[in-house]
């Protein structure tokens, strides 16, 4: 008994040991990126002890996600800003128009006595945007908007009550609004706040200083901004100054790995850290923190200029659910239709969807033709997570009418796509790629059934961005369909790939496509 006891003992010590070893505490700690997916322009805030973070999605509607967290790794979904940014051709995917690559974008998120503002700014309309609310899990929200579009502005209120705008590329500008952030002053000019914010990092430039975001911590006003030096990579620069006016003294704060554009946030035990975002291919802009100091009254950014692949903060628990997550379609009385994890590609038909029709199916009705994929009307999309993911649905093909086409897609300028497609009165299950940028059938094989399965893997590591697409007749056997479609991020749509399902009709509106469910996952099929 007394050699079990001991055993017992030295087996504690030494799971004590382990638990407690530094290699055990790095697997413990939160690494980098903090998401794996298409989060980018972040603006965090800090209310108590709740974090806030907005970002940027564009074309996508309902737009402007905030999220929320306890800790500055675990994010979820809370809502967004607008339903919709307009109703103009370009974003209602009419007249042959759209906003790929436009929209909202980069946006500024504040807190101010009691209420919180989120500004935003769009090429498609031309203005600046500006929701506010006092509850911001909750709304509603209250929209006001005016022109110009203020290119990548941050807000900011002074001690005095007054409120400004930061705005510009390589020449930086500031601009006085209204009390209530509704519009400018009347009578406010606008003035240079640096003439050239790019200098720090030298006279070479292809991407000059723009994402301002401007904090003041104990009485100094930090401004951040990225610029991207030629035959470099982007990099943080930071100017100070002792007035809002200036003047400001500016230098390089960090350049690795091409992490950038972000801002500063700071914990309640007294950390801080800078969260800023790379581009990482296919799956677009991932968000990374970095530790902060202060030496000289001068943020310090990384650790020894470099950014931290671990973090001590809490480990990550995962994208699911908080960021992306699985949907059977099934509503409870008084459950939002659709989870806040899901966006439609532009602006949706509203009349011609429903969870409800058939209880259990999301139903997507053809109300129009169309001529390619890029401009149907509501395609319902998510995000792709990385490094690999796994998107899946069951789809029912049977009121699908001639020429119509229905399925699964990865969404970007380069899409591909697994559907049916309606012609002649036969259904086949056909696979397109775009990965030239101009939509191709690789494969079809005739379909009697009237359920299909579909399925997408996504492999990120290491950007390999391939996507392989699979389909089934039964949910558990999977077959492999054409090649893989290699992925690219492109400017044109300026988003990291999304998984949509989607229907439309080439030759008569009318028909219908009923998705059973949708499920994701941070798991790919092992090739041998």
């Amino acid at each position: 008994m007394r050699r079990f006891s001991a055993r017992l003992l030295l087996l504690g010590a030494f799971f004590s040991f382990l638990l407690h070893s530094p290699l055990c505490a790095q697997v413990r700690q939160a690494q980098n990126p903090i998401i794996h997916a298409d989060v980018p322009d972040m603006s965090i805030i800090r209310v108590g002890a709740t974090y806030y973070m907005s970002s940027t999605t564009m074309h996508m509607s309902p737009g402007v996600p905030i999220m929320k967290s306890q800790d500055l790794v675990n994010w979820h979904l809370i809502g967004y800003a607008h339903d919709t940014l307009a109703s103009t051709d370009e974003l209602m995917l009419s007249n042959g128009k759209s906003t790929y690559g436009r929209g909202s974008w980069a946006s500024s998120l504040r807190f101010h006595q009691g209420r919180y503002y989120v500004t935003t700014f769009a090429q498609t309309t031309g203005k600046t945007h500006v929701y506010s609310t006092a509850n911001i899990e909750k709304g509603p929200w209250k929209a006001v908007s005016f022109k110009p579009s203020y290119h990548d502005h941050s807000l900011f209120f002074e001690d005095d009550g007054r409120v400004y705008l930061v705005y510009g590329a390589g020449t930086l500008r500031l601009v006085e609004l209204t009390a209530d952030a509704s519009g400018v002053k009347p009578g406010a000019r606008e003035q240079v706040l640096i003439e050239n914010a790019s200098a720090p990092a030298g006279a070479s430039i292809a991407l000059p200083a723009e994402g301002s975001q401007l904090f003041k911590v104990n009485g100094k006003y930090y401004l951040f901004n990225i610029v991207w030096p030629k035959g470099g990579m982007r990099t943080v620069v930071v100017h100070r100054a002792d007035k809002l006016t200036g003047p400001y003294e500016g230098r390089v704060a960090l350049q690795d790995l091409g992490v950038a554009q972000g801002g500063l946030i700071d914990t309640p035990d007294g950390r801080w850290f800078a969260y800023l975002f790379r581009d990482f291919g296919a799956v677009g802009r991932i968000p990374y923190l970095v530790p902060v100091t202060w030496a000289d009254d001068w943020p310090v950014l990384g650790v020894g200029g470099k950014v931290p692949a671990a973090l001590n903060l809490p480990v990550s628990r995962g994208l699911v659910p908080g960021i992306v997550a699985s949907d059977n379609f099934s509503r409870k009385a008084g459950e939002p239709a659709l989870p806040l994890v899901w966006q439609w590609n532009h602006n949706p038909a509203n009349t011609l969807w429903s969870v409800k029709e058939r209880p259990g199916y999301l139903r997507l009705k053809n109300g129009r033709v169309d001529t390619s994929f890029l401009l149907a009307r509501n395609t319902l999309t998510q995000r792709t997570i990385g490094p690999v993911c796994t998107g899946a649905t069951a789809l029912d093909v049977s009121h699908l009418r001639d020429g119509d086409v229905a399925g699964l897609a990865l969404l970007q300028k380069r899409y591909g796509l697994i559907g049916v497609k309606r012609e002649n009165g036969r259904n086949f299950i056909v696979l397109v790629s775009a990965e030239s940028e101009r939509p191709v059938e690789v494969q079809r094989l005739p379909l009697t059934h009237r359920t299909v399965y579909f399925k997408a893997e996504c492999d990120f590591t290491d950007r390999r961005d391939e996507a392989t697409f699979f389909y089934s007749l039964d949910g558990t056997s999977w077959k492999r369909l054409g090649g893989p479609l290699k992925m690219a991020y492109t400017l044109p749509h300026f988003m990291g790939y999304r998984l949509g399902l989607f229907t439309y009709a080439t030759k008569t509106a009318g028909g219908y496509a009923d998705f059973d469910y949708f499920t994701i996952n941070q798991q790919i099929s092992r090739k041998e």
